[in-house]
């Protein structure tokens, strides 16, 4: 996984040339954006668990075949397993959300995601439609607005005063690597 100073420098250092103006911008951009960027992840990241049992609760209630006898989610160990796959996706998004880059996503998270499910019976249209779920938590939290009426007492807001226009740009990204795995599920 390269961040965004190492691939800067792999990069000239591969055309045996200095670091250019333009990719100085992009890394006093990418500084700039630092904070946001941290509290785009500690949002994630302490909501991580709520979101994927909310994801996996979800699909559960839009196909209750799931759970019962021959489903994904039954027993209690393919239960734990969704969960467990859940979080190894969303936390692999986080990592690619923190670097600004989406190697560590493809290399660790989904070369042969796909391949792995469908060896195992896993229904792509459910492991897919958990991370919709969970993008549009991540979405919600990135730009600070988590539903009150659905959190109740676990609400937690990480206290931002950012505007959701700043936050745009982060949400972009976030979205974009989860629509990486949608694409590398379906």
């Amino acid at each position: 996984m390269l961040d965004a100073f190492s691939r800067a420098v792999v990069s000239a250092d591969a055309s045996t040339s200095c670091i250019g103006s333009n990719k100085i911008s992009e890394l006093r951009e990418y500084l700039a954006a630092a904070n946001r960027r941290l509290d785009a992840v500690n949002a994630i990241a302490s909501n991580a668990s709520c979101m994927v049992s909310d994801a996996i609760a979800g699909i559960i209630c839009e196909n209750q075949g799931l759970i019962q006898a021959g489903g994904n989610c039954y027993p209690n160990r393919r239960m734990a397993a969704c969960l467990r796959d859940g979080e190894i996706i969303l936390r692999y998004v986080t990592y690619a959300l923190l670097a600004g880059d989406a190697s560590v996503l493809d290399d660790r998270c989904l070369n042969g995601l796909k391949e792995t499910y469908a060896a195992l019976g896993v229904p792509s249209t459910s492991a897919v439609r958990a991370v919709q779920i969970m993008k549009a938590q991540a979405t919600a939290h990135i730009q600070d607005s988590p539903s009150e009426a659905l959190a109740g007492a676990k609400l937690r807001k990480m206290g931002t005063t950012v505007a959701e226009d700043r936050c745009a740009s982060l949400v972009a990204e976030a979205s974009s690597y989860f629509d990486r795995v949608i694409s590398a599920l379906s």
